[in-house]
């Protein structure tokens, strides 16, 4: 099946008419048009009455074709529960809305490593086209311009035989301060796998009511598919890893260490050989790994030897992973900066 999308936008189209967004006002009139869909030239969405030899499913939101090739649209909302009736060689999904979705998606078989996966209905959701192809690129999906063919027949290719690599980091350290945004920023990186588990390090918040509503938070805006860990054995977990995992964050799990060793005053050469184990660890991972950590260079001076001493202790270990990773970013305001 040819596949053609006349536009690829949401409904009002990216920029919107008349939005004074920044998204919006960095963007030429009819930069993208709203969304369509037009299969082997005679087939429209809804598929609800296919021509023959076309099979319907999915609610009209999926199509098959006479070879047994497959499309699916996904478009915003809930996770499609009917769409999981077998895989698909194609898939378009609105991934502004939830991109967890498209995790889900493969978790029911829908999309697998063949599956080429297409972001559609794109709008000022993103700050740029720029920060919409970083996104997609961590998720494993594409964006292609308005008036592009696509071939089920070559699903990794257009129909100009252009290669559609993806290429994602396996080791990723996000750096950042104190509400910067660095947390959002890692989970939205591991937005597209079909299992993940949260690695929690921190303490649960009893008798702290800040702290237990901060935790709250992040439990609410994580998918509610993840498998959530509470542990200090960061590096056990990093090296029997069977799933992708998401670290947060390594500040905390490093102060639960100078407590368990009773450090903070004294001896310190067991923080040291937990840091190397754990260094060990991720550098011989066989599962992707998303750490957060906080920038401590460029912060106050901490007034006490063991303030000192702690966040000295978290920027060699900073260094010491991010030398060890794919990727390494700082977020700023919500704003990431890759770090070479």
């Amino acid at each position: 099946m040819k596949v053609f999308l006349p536009g690829t936008a949401g409904g009002a189209g990216w920029p919107e008419p008349g939005c004074r967004c920044a998204s919006c006002r960095r963007l030429p009139a009819g930069h993208r048009r709203p969304f369509e869909m037009v299969v082997d030239g005679v087939a429209r969405l809804p598929f609800l009455a296919p021509p023959p030899g076309y099979r319907a499913f999915a609610g009209g939101h999926g199509l098959e074709g006479p070879d047994g090739t497959r499309v699916l649209y996904v478009p915003p909302g809930p996770y499609p529960d009917d769409a999981g009736e077998g895989r698909c060689d194609l898939l378009l999904i609105d991934l502004l809305d939830r991109p967890e979705r498209l995790g889900l998606l493969r978790r029911a078989g829908v999309a697998d490593r063949d599956t080429l996966v297409v972001a559609v209905g794109l709008d000022h959701r993103a700050r740029s086209e720029e920060e919409l192809a970083r996104r997609l690129s961590l998720w494993g999906a594409h964006a292609v311009p308005d008036g592009t063919t696509l071939d089920t027949a070559s699903p990794t290719a257009l129909t100009s035989g252009r290669r559609l690599p993806v290429e994602r980091p396996w080791r990723e350290l996000v750096l950042g301060g104190s509400r910067s945004g660095k947390s959002a920023e890692a989970e939205i990186r591991l937005a597209g796998e079909p299992y993940v588990t949260y690695v929690a390090t921190g303490p649960g918040g009893e008798g702290d009511a800040e702290w237990a509503a901060r935790i709250h938070a992040h439990r609410e805006r994580r998918p509610a598919h993840w498998a959530t860990l509470e542990t200090t054995d960061l590096a056990g977990v990093v090296r029997d890893a069977g799933s992708p995992l998401l670290v947060d964050g390594l500040g905390t799990w490093l102060a639960a260490v100078f407590d368990e060793h009773g450090a903070w005053e004294g001896d310190r050469e067991a923080v040291w050989r937990r840091c190397d184990e754990l260094v060990a660890a991720w550098r011989g991972t066989g599962q992707r790994i998303v750490a957060v950590s906080d920038e401590v260079g460029m912060g106050v001076v901490p007034a006490t030897p063991s303030g000192r001493a702690f966040r000295d202790a978290l920027g060699r270990l900073n260094e010491r992973l991010a030398a060890e990773s794919e990727d390494v970013a700082l977020v700023v305001a919500g704003r990431v900066l890759p770090l070479p």
